[in-house]
């Protein structure tokens, strides 16, 4: 079973402005990551969750399950450098060297595990691709919603040079209520048990240089105040704070389609033109949702939108799949680059 990740907007492999959905338990689980390693779960996290989408993928990117139930996963080399200069390989080489040799440990009411990350990685130096296998296990945690999920914005935690920044952008991107964790907890979840005896130089070191991090960047970020019993701190609350100077302008464009995909059709096309396509082209509700964005550029710049699907309908009957052959020539009409963010319809016989 092969799947395949969606085509690129640009030759570098630089992240979209896409929300993933990573699983709380990979969010909160207890591992010890540098950035690049981070990256690399980051890759695997984007291409997953396009697949429980349902959207095509990059043929630079693959992930295949083998016979032996472990995912063959190919991300090309760039894709994880972010625009760094490393012609010999020497962080990414590093970092698989490493992800090799640990280990997951997750744990939950029910069981315990110790899962290996990733097994047998390849550089294919001629190609400038990376290759490993993933464990299944690992996998099955990233579709795994039994505790929840969050969403991020990929492309932020890709600029971050800390991982501490990452994981913290991780626990409160759209995170509206307050967490509370123990020090002890923290410094398991990142892998840190054996470091910052001192609460304090816990709190300097880790969390204070996440906090500035995430100001400076991040849409999401934090407040805390600290919890002791006696003398001693042992817990601290966290109070999801949002910094909407941070937020890009293309990822507000992001937040605004989505936010026209929930909304009736009616709200953003005329009455008519919803009706033809339903009518002669047999669109769905939830297919005109996915391409909204298209058609109401094309409302807004084909002078007769109406006329121009009642020209293009007698080739589009004779087309495999019409939506399709629709979506493409509205898009050429317009001068348009292929939008795969939407979800191209599939055929009704």
């Amino acid at each position: 079973m092969e799947y395949v990740v969606r085509d690129s907007d640009n030759d570098n492999y630089k992240s979209h402005m896409i929300e993933v959905v990573q699983s709380w338990i990979l969010t909160t689980s207890r591992y010890d990551f540098d950035v690049y390693e981070k990256r690399i779960v980051y890759r695997i996290v984007e291409m997953t969750q396009q697949l429980l989408q349902g959207q095509r993928l990059n043929q630079h990117f693959r992930i295949d399950k083998n016979l032996f139930d472990l995912y063959d996963v190919e991300i090309p080399l760039v894709a994880l450098l972010q625009g760094e200069e490393d012609h010999n390989h020497t962080r990414v080489k590093n970092s698989l060297r490493k992800m090799a040799d640990k280990k997951l440990e997750y744990e939950d009411d029910v069981v315990w595990k110790l899962i290996p990350i990733i097994s047998h990685p390849v550089i294919e130096k001629r190609k400038n691709t990376v290759k490993f296998k993933l464990h299944e296990d690992i996998y099955s945690a990233l579709l795994n919603f039994s505790k929840g999920f969050k969403k991020y914005e990929l492309k932020t935690v890709f600029e971050f040079e800390s991982v501490y920044a990452m994981r913290f952008y991780e626990l409160f991107s759209n995170q509206r209520t307050p967490l509370m964790f123990s020090i002890n907890d923290l410094k398991l979840m990142f892998g840190l048990d054996k470091k910052y005896k001192k609460p304090n130089d816990f709190i300097k070191r880790v969390v204070e240089r996440a906090k500035r991090v995430l100001d400076e960047k991040s849409p999401y970020s934090f407040e805390y105040t600290t919890l002791k019993k006696g003398k001693n701190i042992i817990s601290i609350k966290f109070y999801p704070v949002q910094r909407p100077e941070n937020v890009t302008d293309e990822y507000k464009q992001f937040l605004n389609e989505q936010a026209k995909k929930q909304l009736s059709p009616a709200w953003v096309l005329e009455r008519q033109i919803s009706t033809y396509l339903k009518e002669h082209y047999m669109f769905t509700t939830t297919e005109i949702k996915n391409n909204i964005g298209l058609f109401e550029q094309a409302q807004k710049e084909i002078p007769d939108l109406l006329m121009f699907l009642s020209e293009v309908k007698a080739k589009a009957n004779r087309a495999t799949n019409s939506k399709g052959y629709l979506i493409n020539a509205l898009r050429k009409k317009m001068n348009i680059k292929a939008d795969t963010k939407e979800k191209k319809p599939t055929s009704r016989k």
